[in-house]
């Protein structure tokens, strides 16, 4: 949705979004990254865009033990 970003600081306020068969690029991502339990999840975090700028957003991304954090996005920011 937004450029290029970095993740800058922890990551906070983490929730479950969906888990297993209820994610809808559950094929997609077993395909590109492997088997694992995966799970949506969302939190709110420091970014840095690409031009050097500092924003409060709320990201989304999938996750699955033993392969870590994959597809990160900014869905808004919250500043």
């Amino acid at each position: 949705m937004h450029e290029a970003f970095e993740v800058v600081g922890p990551i906070e306020d983490t929730e479950t979004i969906a888990a297993g068969p209820s994610i809808r690029e559950l094929a997609l991502l077993r395909k590109q990254f492997g088997r694992g339990r995966w799970r949506k999840l969302k939190g709110k975090a420091n970014v840095q865009l690409r031009n050097g700028r500092m924003r409060l957003a709320e990201v989304h991304w999938y996750e699955a033990h033993g392969i870590g954090k994959r597809k990160m996005k900014i869905k808004f920011f919250l500043d």
